[in-house]
């Protein structure tokens, strides 16, 4: 507001406050200050910020000259509000909807003192210079009241019908159709089942905080989507990454608590269902999604993320995770652990400790390095049923320690191209049985290629090749996997809508269970991704 323009204008208080008003509001985007919204100005100053004396503003000296205005608003209308840190900011130009919005509020302040009888406070020139500007202003004050309406109407429906004040539910529902083909199953002159199927699965997620720095996150989950393991094709290298049959009965799936005791360090409680690579990063963002990344099991991320997987509850500690390099370590327990009979509980039943380190020096780079120790004992599944049979069992269901590493890499050349991969090591020992103290070596490798945006923007497309758990040698005589397995993926995410994702997608399993042997299998799927 210039000189000439409070001239013009008489010197109204009235008008000097709806003006220094709406100012207040228009500069704070420019200040990156949290702005004042029309329903804001429209209740009246003191919603954001009145003082009580001019002095209270750093930025208005005694020489300036509307001083004196100032000082009279504060003292006889208390229509004057600042920033939080004390200053004022009223040296701008305004539009005739910011002004109308500082009018607005000045009107109910008015009324409010005539209703409170201190009517004489108001005078009548400052009531004439009222009346001018709201016939001047009607339209843009209509408008304003109108927005304001519509806001308190919008704001007491979503009030009465919200979820929760601490909670919010995110879901995901996918809808598939897939087939596993081919001549006979591995390892076996038995029919692969081929038939099509159509099925489901449903997850409910409540993230809840206490603190807006915590999260609590209790997920629900129901599905009947068939697993393509050994009973269908004769080896779990067919998964698909999101198979999961309970009959569709809804069962607690995960349930975790994660806070910040300070900004450089995330802590992670999880009492049931903890997955490493959801509790760090997996160096794989475009595939590791079950709901939209790989189609495959094998081909969502490292297998040393499942090999660190007991599934029952972790604690795991990350720290400096903004900074270009990153500490995870976790220790894990199994499904066991809420057993306190002997060889169970939450350390001697089977269980597994975890350590990863990974450096971020740009944007476009993410390199790392895993390394877990497992102990698996009863039912033991080295790397999450993925590889062979023989690598998930070297030594059969013998309890079994393993010294799991992983390198693993993630590049983005340009915005709409991501490379990725790793590559695996693992030495596991029998501690049991006729094999005790016996040692197997494991080898798997993986690369990926993600192009976004392909003839459409939101769509992707993506092939994944690589070498699934493969079992080098276990210290005895044809204590290896034969041959070497292929696994060979690509798929197209098509993007409907922001909540409506389509992935048709082929896998193919060149020598199944590393045997030249056996014949390919091909498998076939459409999925259905729908997120709330």
């Amino acid at each position: 507001m210039t000189k000439s323009f409070w001239n013009v204008l008489k010197v109204s208080p009235v008008l000097l406050a709806a003006t220094l008003l709406a100012t207040n509001s228009a500069l704070a985007s420019e200040v990156n200050e949290p702005v004042t919204t029309v329903s804001q100005l429209s209740k009246g100053s003191d919603s954001i910020g009145q003082v009580t004396s001019v002095s209270q503003f750093s930025d208005v000296q005694p020489t300036d000259w509307a001083f004196q205005a100032l000082q009279s608003l504060v003292e006889r209308y208390g229509c004057i509000a600042g920033y939080p840190n004390g200053t004022y900011r009223g040296n701008r130009a305004l539009t005739r909807y910011e002004f109308a919005a500082g009018l607005n509020a000045c009107l109910d302040r008015v009324n409010e003192l005539i209703a409170t009888a201190t009517a004489d406070l108001v005078t009548k020139e400052d009531l004439a210079t009222l009346q001018r500007l709201q016939e001047e202003f009607s339209a843009e004050l209509a408008t304003l009241r109108g927005r304001v309406d519509a806001l308190e109407g919008r704001t007491a429906k979503l009030e009465s019908q919200q979820f929760s004040t601490t909670t919010k539910l995110v879901g995901e529902a996918i809808f598939t159709a897939a087939a596993p083909f081919g001549e006979d199953r591995a390892n076996s002159n038995q029919d692969i089942d081929s038939n099509v199927i159509f099925a489901n699965r449903l997850r409910l997620n409540l993230f809840t905080s206490f603190t807006g720095k915590d999260r609590l996150h209790t997920r629900l989950q129901a599905g009947n989507i068939t697993q393509f393991g050994t009973g269908v094709t004769g080896t779990n290298m067919t998964r698909l990454g999101y198979d999961t049959d309970n009959g569709n009965n809804v069962e607690l799936d995960r349930l975790n608590y994660e806070f910040s005791p300070v900004d450089a360090v995330r802590v992670k409680i999880d009492a049931f269902g903890a997955q490493p690579w959801n509790n760090t990063f997996n160096f794989n963002p475009e595939f590791a999604s079950s709901g939209s990344g790989a189609i495959s099991r094998y081909g969502r991320f490292s297998p040393i993320y499942r090999a660190a997987s007991p599934g029952g509850p972790a604690l795991t500690v990350v720290l400096n995770p903004n900074g270009p390099i990153t500490l995870t370590g976790a220790y894990m327990g199994d499904t066991s652990a809420n057993n306190p009979s002997q060889g169970n509980g939450l350390f001697n039943g089977g269980n597994a400790y975890f350590g990863q380190i990974d450096f971020k020096p740009s944007r476009a780079l993410n390199v790392g390095f895993a390394y877990s120790r497992t102990y698996d004992d009863p039912g033991v599944n080295l790397f999450g049923s993925q590889g062979s049979t023989f690598a998930n069992q070297p030594f059969g269901n013998a309890a079994t320690t393993a010294n799991n590493y992983s390198i693993l890499a993630h590049v983005r050349p340009t915005d709409k191209i991501s490379v990725g991969g790793w590559l695996g090591y693992t030495d596991a020992q029998a501690e049991t049985g006729v094999n005790a103290g016996r040692n197997a070596e494991i080898w798997y490798w993986a690369a990926n290629l993600a192009i976004r945006d392909l003839g459409k923007e939101g769509n992707t497309l993506g092939i994944i090749f690589g070498q699934p758990p493969k079992v080098a040698s276990n210290g005895i005589a044809d204590g290896s996997d034969p041959d070497t397995s292929y696994h060979l993926e690509g798929l197209y995410k098509i993007k409907l809508t922001n909540n409506i994702q389509v992935t048709p997608g082929l896998l193919v399993i060149f020598n199944p269970e590393h045997n030249e042997n056996n014949q390919t299998i091909y498998v076939g799927t459409i999925r259905t991704t729908f997120s709330f």
